[in-house]
């Protein structure tokens, strides 16, 4: 049962992952009023932005990384009664 579990994990963390950008683009346009984050060697912007963006952006990743991760195992728990975990 656990092997029918990774392809399906493996699209819920397809799916989180576009769920996580979507987040951080709102969050992003909200807290700093631009369409873009800053990348890494953007020389428009300082040491401060661009590291702010990146804390930003792992923190809403890993959030919604876990709570789908999460999920799609309480779901697989309900559907065939096994956790898929250890």
């Amino acid at each position: 049962m656990t092997m029918l579990y990774k392809p399906l994990g493996m699209i819920v963390g397809v799916l989180g992952g576009v769920a996580a950008n979507a987040v951080f683009t709102r969050v992003w346009r909200r807290v700093s009023g631009e369409d873009r984050a800053p990348s890494a060697t953007a020389r428009e912007y300082g040491w401060r932005e661009v590291l702010i963006a990146a804390a930003l952006q792992g923190a809403i990743f890993g959030l919604v990384k876990a709570a789908v991760d999460r999920a799609g195992a309480a779901g697989y728990q309900r559907l065939t009664g096994t956790w898929p975990g250890r």
